[in-house]
């Protein structure tokens, strides 16, 4: 059977599940290149034991998870302070909304039963899931993903509800000197193919190569060579809002989607060339 990426050099730009990924590139005939683009995690853990122990006393009505990542760090800092019981009954009998497959899917596996559930994956997506519920006078816990969210805030804050927003870990820009390392390799073309598994990750790649005065040589390096791959539909519009026409994103947004996905159309790609000579 032939392997799509034979011969590819592909980037990960993520950080997570960076071992999974490097083998489907490679069982796919790929060398798979780890150039991390989202910096780290960083817990603030001083700031989330005293809002997960408001939490765990005072109880809410609604409680919003918006990633995975989030929630199962909340659920281990509420483990180490010994809350974890309290908390999960609470969400057990709260109404609870949900941003993404995986944030859902790890509350379920919790018991925790989710009420509203976003179609897209996105922020705006969540909030129109939520139109039409009654949030007056209601506590609204929010567990934010990284960064501020004063739409998502605003939404409830504007219904008259009493929001607690719980940031369990904050966005850190990556190391500059692997996203220097990443620009050479994208204008030199000593790579193929830039797989972006977050937003966040285009945004603080392309923060760099502005300020770095790379921007229009990065840009005509994805237009005529190498190919920008994205994780789903998220990902995608973040790099077409930084110019970059051509994106290969897989239908199911999974991250092994991805690289099957890149892996097709590289063997698309070289089917049209062979009719066509």
């Amino acid at each position: 059977m032939a392997r799509g990426l034979e011969g590819k050099r592909v980037v990960i730009a993520g950080s997570r599940k960076l071992q999974e990924l490097s083998e489907i590139i490679e069982r796919q005939g790929g060398e798979a290149f780890v150039r991390p683009q989202q910096g780290l995690l960083m817990l603030k853990e001083r700031e989330v034991e005293q809002e997960l122990l408001q939490l765990a006393d005072r109880g809410t009505d609604w409680a919003i998870f918006t990633t995975g990542t989030g929630f199962s760090a909340l659920m281990e800092q509420a483990e180490k302070i010994g809350v974890r019981d309290r908390l999960l009954d609470i969400l057990r009998h709260a109404k609870v909304g949900a941003r993404g497959y995986k944030t859902f899917s790890l509350l379920k596996q919790q018991g925790i039963q989710t009420l509203v559930v976003d179609e897209d994956g996105t922020t705006q997506g969540l909030i129109r899931a939520l139109q039409g519920q009654q949030f007056a006078g209601q506590d609204v816990a929010i567990q934010l993903h990284g960064e501020p969210m004063p739409e998502l805030v605003a939404f409830f804050e504007r219904q008259g509800a009493d929001v607690q927003a719980i940031l369990p870990y904050r966005h850190v820009a990556p190391d500059p000197d692997v996203s220097h390392q990443l620009s050479q390799e994208i204008v030199e073309g000593a790579v193929d193919a830039v797989c972006f598994t977050t937003a966040v990750q285009v945004r603080y790649f392309f923060e760099f190569v502005k300020s770095n005065n790379l921007y229009s040589d990065i840009k005509e390096s994805f237009r005529n060579g190498v190919i920008a791959v994205a994780v789903g539909r998220i990902t995608a519009e973040a790099l077409k809002e930084e110019g970059i026409e051509r994106v290969v994103a897989p239908e199911k947004e999974r991250m092994g989607a991805m690289i099957i996905e890149l892996a097709r159309y590289y063997q698309n790609t070289t089917t049209q060339r062979v009719i066509m000579d």
